[in-house]
């Protein structure tokens, strides 16, 4: 009786080592998949944020360009009065 229940007991403790390493591999799996998540969407925030400074960047050098434009319309308007009212086409 003795003899059966210690080869029970070992029967029972391999499994337990068997499914112990098998969560191990799971879990090894788990892991590395929620790290390549983790990583795509890093990735995609990075990519966004660019987006982001590049949409900034346009619209600064939009502003730019309008302010640009309103000191030429300015200078011309300028020298048009200088010039006795002569219109000047470019």
């Amino acid at each position: 009786m003795k003899e059966e229940l210690e080869e029970k007991l070992e029967d029972l403790e391999e499994e337990l080592e068997d499914i112990e390493e098998e969560l191990k591999e799971e879990l090894e799996v788990k892991l590395e998949e929620d790290l390549n998540e983790e990583l795509k969407e890093e990735e995609l925030k990075e990519k966004e944020l660019e987006e982001l400074k590049k949409d900034e960047k346009l619209e600064k050098l939009e502003e730019l360009e309008e302010e640009l434009e309103n000191e030429l319309e300015k200078k011309l308007e300028e020298l048009e009065k200088e010039l006795g009212g002569m219109r000047i086409r470019i």
